[in-house]
Formats: structure tokens, sequence, C-alpha cells
């Protein structure tokens, strides 16, 4: 049911060669190896890479490890890239650029191997923690200068506050005198990691004022998070604070919180979600992620992402996943008479693109 697809998180990909200690650390979240005799590959992403990435490199459908990463080195890395990018049927991507840039490749290279369109989502704390020569009086200016430049031609913004205090923070816009004596503690401090909880709120609220989409994340992720604080239901005050601003609030990935998230996007005008990066790890269990999503949130507020990174499978296997996914959860339905035909095709156009382009303003 799904054609071309909007991916509206993702990563860009690495450039070099890979060897398998870091094929494997990122084919999961841990930040440590699988036990001395044992494999990171052996899990559900594992599985999943070994039976849909194989055939577009020219192995069977389940070839094994040892096979696959073979293959991966005698096609080259740009040769991978261009066929895994190629093969997921991806017109577009929306693509943080805040993240590890210099090992993946930048916007005209992903454009180049994945003969499709890409666009860039400003990371809001990346941008903090470029500004040079600043002092705590001149923070906010400076930053607001900086967000403006760095967005000019961006079509979103991201926070990963979720990661460098969690959720629950306050939701009132911070003061100009806190927000002086902040950065007064944190430019003191030397600190190169914009994790001070006022700092956070300041460059949140900055984002909100420039008007973009504004994407969060939501959910598990690596050990750098606490998960019991990224239950996007701790947003409520945010929500209810910028409900009527007319900044679109996007929650990505929200597994195990995807139902949450679905309520929200109920009861919200403005919040959005997906269930990216989750997919791609759940593998063969992926359609009862994408039912689940599909509960309480209305269809014009669930969108498609993989939130790929690093390995060009996870951008194919996002998309190739979800489609399935999607084709087997809604055909079933249809298949039922739960749903019509008509309505299934027209839902599968919002969620694999239409939303995205009417929300980010995508030509």
């Amino acid at each position: 049911m799904l054609g071309n697809l909007v991916d509206h998180h993702c990563h860009a990909v690495v450039a070099g060669p890979l060897d398998r200690a870091r094929f494997e650390a990122l084919a999961t979240e841990s930040d440590r190896p699988a036990p001395p005799g044992c494999s990171g590959l052996d899990s559900q992403l594992g599985f999943a890479i070994r039976r849909w990435c194989a055939p577009v490199l020219d192995l069977e459908p389940h070839a094994s490890a040892e096979d696959y990463l073979a293959a991966r080195e005698r096609l080259g890395p740009t040769e991978v890239n261009r066929r895994l990018l190629r093969a997921a049927g991806i017109g577009t991507f929306l693509v943080d650029s805040g993240y590890r840039p210099d090992e993946l490749l930048d916007r005209a290279g992903m454009a180049a191997a994945s003969g499709a369109a890409v666009r860039e989502i400003v990371r809001l704390e990346a941008v903090a923690e470029g500004l040079t020569g600043v002092t705590a009086s001149g923070f906010a200016g400076a930053y607001g200068d900086a967000l403006a430049a760095a967005t000019a031609h961006a079509v979103g913004l991201k926070s990963i506050i979720a990661y460098r205090l969690g959720l629950d923070f306050d939701p009132a816009r911070p003061s100009a005198r806190e927000v002086v004596r902040a950065a007064g503690a944190w430019l003191r401090a030397g600190r190169s990691r914009l994790d001070d909880p006022v700092l956070l709120r300041h460059v949140l609220w900055a984002g909100v004022d420039r008007r973009l989409p504004l994407q969060f994340h939501v959910g598990f992720g690596d050990p750098d998070l606490d998960l019991a604080r990224c239950d996007p239901s701790l947003l409520t005050g945010f929500l209810r604070a910028t409900r009527d601003l007319g900044v679109d609030i996007m929650l990505l990935h929200c597994y195990p919180f995807h139902r949450q998230a679905g309520y929200l996007a109920q009861a919200f005008p403005h919040v959005h979600l997906d269930v990216g990066l989750a997919v791609n790890h759940v593998g063969a269990r992926a359609a009862a992620v994408v039912a689940e999503s599909l509960e309480l949130a209305p269809f014009h507020k669930v969108l498609f992402s993989s939130d790929a990174f690093g390995l060009a499978e996870l951008h194919h296997l996002g998309a190739l996943l979800f489609r399935r996914a999607f084709d087997e959860v809604a055909g079933g339905w249809v298949r039922d008479g739960l749903w019509s035909a008509p309505d299934a095709q027209r839902v599968a156009g919002l969620v694999g693109a239409g939303n995205a382009t009417r929300i980010y303003r995508l030509p």
C-alpha cells in the first residue's frame, strides 16, 4: 500500500568501511559488545538484516553473518550504501545533522548515495554546544542568532532533552535572569555537553519561537538515558503550554510508550508520533508495534520514520519492515471487513508521506 516514503527522522550513513565489531555496535542500542563467543547480531534486528538485506547484496536470504559481512567488504561502502539506500524506496530523508556528523556522509553525499531529496533537522542542543566566545549575559542572544542561521534552510528542529534531563522538566520558559545565571555556571565549568536544566529549557523555548516542527526523542535509546523519564506523558505540562502556539510537536520512536504517545496525539491538536527505531529493533514483531501505534492516534498524526543511524541497512529495513507491517495490519482489517480498501490506501498515503509533506511544508 505504501509508495515512496518520507523518512521524517533519520541520520546519515557511515562513509567508510566497517569491521565486524563496529558493524555490530551500530546494530544495537547497547554501548558494550556482546560477551566472548556471542554475537550482537543474534537479535531481531540481526536476523532481519540477514533476511532482508542479504538479497540486496547478492546473497541468499538468511545468509550467515560471516558471509554477509564478507559481501559487504567485497562490495565496499560506497556500493553497499548506494544499493541499500536506493532499495528503501524513500523519496525524501529528513536528516538530524547534530549527532556525530564527522563519521557520516554529509547532505550532498547522502543525496548522491540515495538518489533522494535530503533536508535538514537541526538539533537544538548541538547549536548551543557549538557556540564560542560567548558570555553569560550574551548567551541568549548568541544562541538565538546561531539558531536562526542554522535553521535558515532547515525544515524542523529536534530536542534530546530526554537524554540530558528527562521529559519531566519544568515546562515554564525560564526567565532572562535564570538563563544568565545558568549560562555563567555552565561556561565557568567549561563543559562541552549542554546538560544544565535551565539552559535546556531555554534552547527548547528558543526552538518553539522558530515556529518549525519540533521533534522530541521519546522512549528507548542507548544507556545514556533513563527510560523511566522518557515517557511522553511526562510532557503533558509542556504540551499544554505550547498547544495554541502553532508549533507541531513530533514524538519520535516512542516505544515502549507508543500507546501513551497515541493518547497524546489524540488529546492535543499539535502532537504527532512515529514508531521509528522500534520497528527495526523488534524485527519480526513489527506488525504488533505498528498496529498499536494506530489504536488511538488520528491517522493524520502518525508518520513514518526509520531513525536509522550509520548503517544503510537500517534505512532499508526501516522502510521495508514498516511497509510489510502496515500491509499486514491494514490488509487484515480490510479482509475482516473492518476497514474499506480505499480507506486503507488513503491512510497509507497519509502515514507514508502525506502527513510529513504537510507538517514539514515539503515541496
